[in-house]
């Protein structure tokens, strides 16, 4: 893997379900159960609330995901500061009361937690069954023998988030991603025990290689028939397996098995086309077992000659590196949540992610592989030494191969994944002995998954480069960050060597594109970020006369308490370098006009490191009537024309040598601004701003009316103030208020603020630049859901989101 990394793979998407090892289907059980309703949830310490019979009755119920913090007041006195976006932490413990039917007599029970931040120590009817330090990696407890039938049962979770700093995002508190019960016959298929790979994949016929891990949890030999199905995206079978097999007792066995599928469709980005694996164990005409596991056939190869191929075809990455969080409804990772960022992601044009700094939601994993969005899995922001004092360096020795297991089992099947990352600027990076530690993690993912190059992404501050040399040799893929200026005498030096920028400066985005669309050894370039996120306050602001100077760790910057450095803000707003970000990549005729903000009277605009210059889709701008703006169009066409109110204004030349934008002067006046996209002199398309009227009215607008009535859906609705002819009003800053009536709730209130300290969770929220979110949960009663938006002086809104029973 030195020359040249050759890899053959196709890897299968896991459902919620299947992702625990366990799905429900006709002929089988439920052998996973979502185990997220009623719960009790308590803040602050008790030490007897393990016990079973601890009165909760004054507990607050709620249903999972939770994360407590969003929920807390924003305060600059708070303990996780600027890196944790000054919200509140500490200890939580939650409770969840269950009947465990006869039926379970002869069955294993487990508890599946995909997610809990941090340091979680399970009891069940008051037994420890252990702590779990690391807030972003999936755990099983076996429940069995400490189960009561037919009787009462306790499940209790102590959440420790008290010890701070422990990172330098927004980590959220809590239970925050979903939680099932798995309940097995003692003779099943193991959890994360499916791996599915395809190592010859040609267009006649693709080679499905599925390995089964049976486990026998009984006293005796089992014989038992394992049945494998496979289902094109249409249910349509392509292939078929059947094998006896002998599993000792109190123990494993792993089944190898290789099928064929003729014409296989490929998964891409364009064509993420999916297959459905059914395994199911049998024992005479008892069903034992039975999983659904959806996979995607695909091959990968990496070298410095031709890059990243993906079926055979160079790949070039355009790539965000994201956080966990989703905004206003801070780390809780509903389902519908996940898939929205991945939404976001692929609208904006992105066809590559990397989950900085720790392993996604499986949702989010689920939604990248039915969109065709490729991965970038991270493991750690650190190993031995830390960044702050209570972050995962204190448990690293002790926990990194479980939490390394966990990942790699658990996910190695997306085909969405491309390479598994080990780390994030690493502090020891100088010391030799990373580069054993580098070693060590990388062996470990090769023993689990030998398909997937391994990367870690990696910088310097002052401290050389050259002498990272050894530390890059122990991974597959060198991940730069922020070094993209070393790639070329780099290649000269080790010409072997295959590159990623897996962070860059949002205003790189041209240069960057061009180094990555130059060479083929570099394989993409991940910008910082993708999206904006809570905590690491202020990183990409922009500061004014008055403000604290600097960049945000050097200075106080509350009340920021987000990033504002992503593409696309809190809401999913797309900034306007997310426009131009998208255009330079994927070479489709686009246009987008912004308008520069100018600097005050009393003093020019200062930008950070991540910060890009503050631009608006807007041409109102009241009071600077005469005085000069500038106008940003970007263009894929040849050439661009700016008219306003049908005067042309100028044309300017938007080839590469202009990298794809130019900049038009002129005084502001009120009326129609327009932007033309022409080739061969013949004007194409056009990009239009018009100047608004004093508010008037608000609009909502959902990206979904109907809602399944299971209390987790979700419907974002976004909220515009308009003049009175429906154009938006970009200087609105109103006041609004929502009400939510019939079976559903509001979740979450937004506007892309980062310095805006209302509540998440609130039902009032300022209005920015004219917009702001609301999120809509569904209650697990069927009905018709409300919304009603007001403000004072503006026409209110509402609207009507169904919910329901599937």
């Amino acid at each position: 893997m030195k020359k040249m990394l050759s890899v053959l793979i196709a890897a299968m998407l896991v459902s919620s379900a299947c992702g625990t090892g366990g799905s429900r289907h006709s002929g089988g059980t439920d052998r996973s159960l979502f185990f997220g309703e009623d719960w009790k949830f308590s803040l602050g310490d008790d030490a007897t609330a393990c016990a079973p019979d601890f009165s909760d009755q004054n507990w607050r119920t709620l249903d999972l995901p939770h994360d407590w913090s969003i929920e807390g007041r924003i305060d600059h006195q708070n303990p996780t500061g600027q890196p944790g976006g000054f919200f509140p932490a500490g200890v939580g413990w939650y409770r969840r009361h269950f009947k465990a039917p006869s039926g379970w007599r002869d069955k294993r029970v487990s508890v599946y937690f995909e997610g809990v931040y941090m340091n979680a120590e399970v009891f069940i009817n008051g037994h420890s069954l252990g702590v779990h330090p690391y807030g972003y990696t999936s755990f099983f407890h076996d429940l069995t023998e400490h189960l009561r039938l037919k009787s009462d049962n306790v499940l209790a979770v102590r959440v420790d988030n008290s010890r701070h700093l422990n990172s330098r995002w927004y980590s959220g508190s809590g239970i925050y991603r979903p939680v099932r019960l798995i309940v097995t016959d003692p003779v099943h298929v193991a959890p994360w025990g499916v791996f599915i790979t395809t190592p010859d994949v040609r267009p006649e016929e693709a080679a499905v290689r599925i390995r089964t891990r049976i486990e026998n949890e009984t006293g005796f030999p089992q014989t038992i028939l394992l049945e494998t199905s496979i289902m094109d995206g249409n249910g349509k079978t392509s292939g078929r397996d059947t094998m006896t097999v002998v599993c000792p007792p109190g123990g494993g066995r792993e089944v190898d098995r290789t099928m064929t599928i003729r014409s296989p469709r490929l998964w891409t980005p364009e064509t993420p086309d999916l297959y459905q694996a059914r395994i199911s164990v049998r024992q005479g005409r008892r069903n034992l077992d039975d999983i659904v596991t959806a996979f995607g056939v695909r091959s990968l190869k990496f070298s410095p000659e031709n890059g990243f191929q993906l079926n055979g075809k160079t790949v070039k990455l355009n790539g965000g590196c994201v956080h966990h969080d989703n905004g206003c409804l801070g780390a809780a990772a509903f389902d519908r949540a996940e898939e929205r960022k991945a939404e976001l992601l692929k609208a904006a044009g992105f066809n590559a992610v990397r989950t900085a700094h720790n392993p996604p939601s499986e949702a989010f994993l689920d939604a990248c592989d039915r969109l065709g969005l490729m991965v970038i899995d991270e493991s750690f922001d650190c190993w031995k030494t830390g960044k702050n004092p209570q972050d995962y360096a204190s448990v690293f020795d002790e926990w990194w191969r479980r939490d390394l297991e966990s990942m790699v089992m658990r996910d190695r099947n997306h085909p969405s994944i491309v390479m598994w990352s080990t780390g994030n600027e690493i502090i020891e990076r100088t010391d030799p002995e990373a580069v054993k530690t580098a070693k060590m993690l990388a062996e470990c993912i090769r023993q689990m998954d030998p398909t997937r190059p391994v990367t870690s992404a990696m910088t310097t501050w002052d401290q050389g480069w050259e002498i990272f040399d050894p530390l890059m040799a122990a991974h597959d893929v060198c991940g730069y960050n922020y070094q993209m200026h070393r790639a070329v005498t780099d290649h000269e030096r080790i010409p072997s060597r295959i590159i990623a920028q897996t962070e860059s400066f949002p205003r790189d985005a041209f240069s960057n594109r061009e180094m990555v669309r130059n060479h083929e050894y570099i394989i993409g370039d991940f910008v910082w970020t993708a999206i904006d996120y809570l905590g690491e306050s202020g990183i990409g602001r922009t500061f004014y006369s008055g403000e604290p100077k600097g960049e945000s760790w050097e200075n106080d910057v509350y009340p920021w308490h987000a990033s504002y450095c992503g593409d696309i803000d809190l809401t999913g707003w797309r900034k306007p370098v997310s426009h131009y970000r998208s255009l330079i990549w994927n070479e489709a005729p686009m246009l987008h006009m912004s308008v520069r903000e100018p600097d005050p009277d009393n003093g020019a605009i200062q930008e950070t490191l991540w910060s890009v210059w503050p631009a608006r889709e807007s041409w109102t701008w009241p009071g600077r009537e005469g005085r000069d703006l500038q106008v940003e169009v970007a263009s894929n066409y040849p050439v661009v024309r700016l008219y306003l109110n049908d005067a042309l204004v100028g044309e300017r030349p938007t080839g590469r040598e202009q990298e794809y934008k130019a900049v038009f002067t002129l005084p502001y006046a009120p009326g129609l601004l327009k932007a033309v996209g022409v080739r061969d002199g013949r004007e194409m398309e056009s990009a239009v701003l018009k100047t608004a009227g004093p508010p008037a009215r608000i609009r909502l607008t959902a990206d979904r009316s109907r809602l399944s009535a299971d209390g987790q859906d979700l419907s974002f609705v976004t909220v515009e103030i308009t003049d009175a002819e429906g154009n938006i009003q970009p200087n609105a800053g109103n006041r609004l208020h929502f009400e939510v009536s019939g079976p559903g709730v509001i979740a979450g209130v937004d506007n892309g603020n980062g310095k805006d300290l209302d509540p998440y969770t609130g039902p009032d929220r300022n209005a920015f630049h004219g917009r702001a979110l609301v999120v809509v949960r569904s209650a697990r009663e069927a009905g018709k859901i409300r919304l009603e938006a007001h403000a004072e002086g503006l026409s209110p809104a509402s609207m009507m989101i169904r919910s329901e029973k599937h």
